[in-house]
């Protein structure tokens, strides 16, 4: 069976042990979904913004010294958005409405992030359809993490490094 399939399964289970949870989503720490069982959601815009979320939660934990990501939360006026690792490479969204007990969602999050993450590493095989990075990850960058490129200046006109002088008229 396909990572995917499994990681729905997963994504399903979850539902029927918590049921105050209104959607859930497995993707890449990149922004990539793996499995979705999240209805009236855009499960591509969730990822994305799960990855971006990861990345400033990453470095906020960075800067105050608490260590490696682990999970965010985040109660809104109608619910909850809770963000769980799921092993090294790939994350889990929950949506709860405002009634969950956030004690028995952490502890099924966290479950199931570890269960997602144990599905996504053992991917192997042809039928493979998880997508890998392009290059191995830079082993001294954090997850969710966004290289930094410095600006590159166009290049000047033939090849000189003079700088232009203002024309004036005459």
């Amino acid at each position: 069976m396909a990572v995917e399939a499994d990681v729905l399964d997963e994504l399903r289970r979850l539902r029927s042990r918590l049921p105050q949870l209104t959607g859930s989503l497995a993707a890449s720490v990149d922004g990539l979904v793996l499995a979705q069982d999240a209805p009236g959601t855009e499960p591509e815009s969730l990822a994305a913004v799960t990855a971006a979320a990861l990345g400033v939660a990453q470095r906020m934990a960075d800067l105050t010294a608490r260590g490696d990501f682990r999970e965010l939360l985040l109660r809104g006026a109608d619910g909850y958005v809770a963000t769980y690792t799921a092993g090294p490479s790939a994350v889990l969204t929950l949506l709860a409405d405002d009634r969950v007990n956030v004690g028995r969602l952490h502890l099924e999050g966290r479950r199931s992030g570890v269960r997602i993450g144990e599905l996504v590493a053992a991917r192997v095989g042809p039928d493979d359809t998880v997508r890998r990075p392009v290059a191995d990850p830079d082993p001294e960058r954090p997850i969710g993490t966004l290289p930094v490129r410095a600006p590159r200046r166009p290049p000047s006109p033939a090849g000189s490094r003079a700088r232009p002088q203002p024309e004036t008229g005459g």
